[in-house]
């Protein structure tokens, strides 16, 4: 519907195709010709594979078919593999936002779907499960080995009864969850964030699309001109940079929080929430800010709070210091000194076991 509006089947066909058409320009924009055909077999296919169950199933097959064409966008965009569903959902929501062509319901409904699509270990709405229904054929029938997780495998032998195909289907085992535990457990990743903090900082990072340090600062996120979104405000966009090279891996936007960890807000949020307690204040209930703590400034550079951020090298008395991107909003990476009891909030002390986990309803702003 269009705000309320019956679609006919004409108009249905015209959402498709606009989309169709986003996804492919995104597709075009892809340097490796090789991943460029690897992205249309796949987010078509799985399209293709999501109209088709839903159809068999009683179901309207656009939303379940533009979903499969979305469900990978950030990950063909960006080349980054974590977090395949909350990150493409991110990066896919302001697009279907300013197409004007769905309602809001219409959005929530596709979102999630994307957002859920590779959660296979639950159960969602009849959408989401058509599209990891949808996700699992594709595997399956593209995977010249045919070899499917144990939970992918009991979910495509489902599908398969489902409709009345014969076959069998091999499951392979795992061997990365020891390796994913051993790097989460890891002592180090704390001292680490401050190590790459301290050695990127120190290199004179320039805000400037020549720069290939800021490249890759401004890699993860999906706009088109983040070049210049993030000119002269890239200090999170910083911190985001260095926990990913120290093994503290979130979505580039913590589920319904209020912004993406490009700005200073989301960490703020998300180190409050309560099932994370990051968040501490100086002198409260003993804390002294450590090496690899990450500082939120309170009108350091405006009037407005936490208005800047940054990651702590070592603190005395009086002083900490500090490894910044974007130092004073003057779009360059620096090490100094700042003022331990002037301008700063508090302080985000991420838990060196910490692994991004997300159970509650995923409610997209739109």
């Amino acid at each position: 519907m269009y705000g309320g509006e019956i679609l006919d089947g004409e108009k249905i066909n015209q959402r498709l195709e606009s989309v169709s058409i986003t996804v492919q320009e995104m597709i075009m924009s892809i340097d490796s010709a090789v991943r460029r055909q690897e992205a249309c077999v796949r987010l078509y296919g799985v399209s293709s594979f999501a109209s088709m169950l839903a159809m068999k199933r009683g179901e309207k097959h656009e939303l379940p078919a533009i979903a499969g064409l979305l469900h990978h966008y950030y990950y063909y965009q960006t080349g980054i593999k974590e977090f395949l569903g909350p990150n493409s959902a991110e990066a896919v929501r302001p697009l279907l936002r300013d197409m004007n062509i769905f309602a809001k319901e219409e959005q929530i409904i596709i979102l999630q779907a994307i957002f859920h699509h590779a959660d296979r270990s639950r159960t969602h709405g009849p959408i989401e499960e058509t599209v990891k229904d949808a996700c699992v054929l594709h595997l399956y029938y593209q995977n010249t080995g045919r070899n499917l997780t144990q939970q992918d495998a009991l979910r495509l032998h489902k599908v398969f009864q489902e409709l009345q195909i014969p076959g069998y289907v091999s499951e392979e085992s795992h061997s990365s969850d020891n390796e994913e535990m051993r790097k989460i457990s890891d002592p180090d990743r704390h001292s680490k964030l401050a190590d790459i903090a301290q050695v990127l900082a120190g290199e004179s990072i320039i805000g400037v699309p020549g720069n290939e340090r800021y490249r890759e600062i401004c890699s993860y996120w999906p706009d088109r001109d983040i070049y210049k979104v993030l000119q002269n405000s890239w200090c999170a966009a910083f911190v985001y940079h260095c926990c990913r090279l120290a093994g503290f891996l979130l979505p580039i936007r913590y589920p319904n929080g209020i912004c993406r960890f490009a700005g200073v807000g989301a960490w703020l949020e998300w180190a409050k929430l309560p099932e994370t307690g990051f968040y501490y204040e100086d002198g409260l209930s003993g804390f002294t800010p450590q090496r690899g703590d990450i500082v939120i400034y309170e009108k350091l550079l405006s009037d407005k709070s936490h208005d800047h951020i940054g990651i702590v090298l070592a603190c005395g008395d009086n002083e900490i210091w500090v490894a910044e991107g974007n130092r004073d909003n003057r779009n360059f990476s620096s090490i100094l000194y700042r003022d331990r009891w002037s301008s700063i909030l508090g302080y985000i002390r991420i838990d060196n076991s910490y692994k991004f986990n997300f159970s509650d309803s995923y409610n997209p702003v739109i």
